[in-house]
């Protein structure tokens, strides 16, 4: 009988298996009500005196090394007879959709990877800004009338310091500490105390691109605008009419022609098939002296656009604050990347 149960220990040991199945056919065999370690415990009464000591030590053994070998096996293949082991016993029995990226990071994220295929760099700078690197440094000293246009977030009890209301601040930041040639875009949060509604938020996000070097002109401004407009849109029919911003000049507005062709291409363009999706122009020589560049040697331009207003264009959204409100019926339809 001890010989027997010996036989048993090696047959234990030898058993491998990743099959369910047969893991659960082990157990019965050796564990279940019919199986053999009931047998030999039963057959335990029939043994000789003094061979009990020796037979029940190996019994034992047989016993423990049939429950190690399933927990092992179980362990390794995660399953026990037709049904899965749950290891998270807290896991929600709903299954879970996967999630997207936010349409505005979906939207900055495709306007960085083009201009980064034109050889710009990604520069980034801080949200609470001194009034000299957001307002002076650009050509907008203390009481100019221009400050009017960006209604500010100052901090009440420091008036020089703010939520910078443009990434201009970031290009103020990089040619302080770069010098030419320069090829850099700032996308980043920009704040502005106006009134929320369907056009208008108080928070919102820029992308703004610089570029300055020996030589560069109006015509090398156009030509990145066409590159950019047929890349994110598809549409390389733009116009330039004159503006005015204090840290460029000459200035102009950026339209592209968006076309007439659906109802919704004449609601958004007003009937006259262009919109309107930027601004631009030629350095100031006074920004380039301020931030410790020869105006006299180099030139550059800039151009700066609001990337819920492209989001926008894009997905042909009416609302700004559906962005900001976190309806899941809202993002759970942008699951597409652009």
């Amino acid at each position: 009988m001890i010989d027997q149960v010996k036989q048993h220990l090696e047959a234990v040991a030898a058993f491998d298996s990743s099959d369910p199945k047969e893991i659960e056919a082990f157990r019965i065999q050796y564990a279940g009500k019919k199986g053999v370690l009931n047998a030999l415990f039963a057959a335990f009464r029939d043994i000789a005196p003094q061979d009990k000591k020796e037979f029940g030590q190996v019994l034992n053994q047989l016993k423990t090394a049939v429950s190690e070998k399933v927990k092992e096996l179980t362990a390794d293949h995660g399953a026990t007879s037709d049904q899965k082991i749950i290891q998270d016993p807290f896991r929600s029995g709903y299954p879970i959709s996967s999630g997207a990226r936010h349409p505005l990071e979906t939207v900055k994220n495709r306007i960085i990877s083009i201009f980064a295929q034109a050889g710009f760099s990604l520069s980034e700078g801080p949200e609470i800004e001194d009034d000299w690197h957001n307002f002076t440094a650009l050509n907008l000293p203390e009481h100019h009338p221009a400050r009017d246009m960006q209604d500010t977030f100052f901090i009440q009890t420091n008036p020089d310091i703010l939520l910078r209301t443009h990434t201009s601040s970031v290009q103020v930041r990089y040619m302080e500490n770069n010098q030419p040639p320069i090829r850099t875009i700032s996308p980043g949060r920009v704040f502005r105390n106006e009134a929320i509604s369907a056009r208008a938020h108080c928070l919102f996000h820029q992308v703004e691109g610089l570029y300055i070097d020996q030589n560069v002109s109006f015509a090398d401004l156009k030509q990145i605008l066409l590159y950019f407009t047929k890349a994110l849109f598809g549409k390389s029919k733009i116009r330039l009419r004159p503006s005015y911003f204090p840290f460029t000049e000459p200035s102009a507005e950026v339209d592209i022609y968006w076309g007439l062709e659906t109802e919704t291409d004449y609601r958004i363009t007003k009937g006259t098939g262009w919109l309107e999706i930027m601004g631009c122009g030629m350095v100031d020589p006074n920004v380039l002296s301020n931030c410790g560049i020869d105006p006299e040697k180099y030139s550059g331009y800039a151009f700066g656009m609001g990337i819920e207003r492209i989001a926008m264009l894009l997905y042909q959204i009416g609302d700004i604050r559906l962005f900001y409100e976190n309806d899941m019926r809202f993002l759970e339809q942008f699951r597409a990347t652009l």
